[in-house]
């Protein structure tokens, strides 16, 4: 069985910058947001669900999800967070599971990026866990500009997911993201 390494961080801490290279490397990345908008496709496991949940209200005239909408419904409600996190979250273990035993037959080290790694328990999944970590206000800034949105609803992302503080204390290494990309590929090399 292979080594299995799981990477997290936060919203906009840097995780696709990571997984991007570690690619370029020649290492296969599981990405669990990948998997979720294969899943959220028409006809997908989590399409399905959300629209009987939702209503078609959730649909864009070419029937795929309003992932926009979707996210602001969730994210501004808590009862529709834990929904989303009971049920969407045990659909998307499933398959997460399914893709790790697949690749631990054929890989002698491989990873998995998973935004929500340790708070929907994923952690006894992996030989070491990797943080992603940036400073809260950077993480707020690059969030805001990548994203589009006002501070109001950046900070209430932002809120959905712990804190990369308090993060740090269960990740097996921290890399830092608060500098140039090339510190970050190179605390990254140092680790593979």
């Amino acid at each position: 069985m292979g080594k299995i390494i799981g990477i997290t961080g936060g919203i906009a801490s840097g995780k696709s910058t990571v997984t991007n290279f570690l690619r370029q490397k020649g290492f296969e990345v599981v990405d669990a947001d990948a998997l979720v908008h294969q899943l959220q496709k028409p006809g997908g496991r989590l399409y399905q669900i959300l629209v009987a949940h939702f209503g078609e209200k959730v649909l864009l005239e070419d029937g795929e999800l309003n992932r926009s909408l979707l996210a602001s419904l969730i994210f501004s409600n808590y009862e529709e967070r834990e929904w989303s996190k009971q049920t969407q979250g045990q659909i998307i273990r499933e398959e997460l599971g399914f893709l790790r035993d697949k690749l631990a037959q054929t890989e002698d080290i491989f990873f998995m990026d998973i935004p929500l790694l340790f708070e929907q328990d994923y952690a006894s999944w992996f030989d070491e866990t990797w943080l992603v970590y940036v400073r809260r206000d950077t993480q707020l800034d690059r969030l805001m500009n990548r994203d589009q949105l006002s501070q109001e609803s950046a900070k209430t992302r932002l809120a959905s997911q712990w804190p990369l503080e308090e993060k740090k204390k269960f990740a097996t290494y921290i890399l830092d993201n608060n500098g140039s990309r090339g510190q970050l590929f190179e605390s990254s090399s140092d680790l593979t």
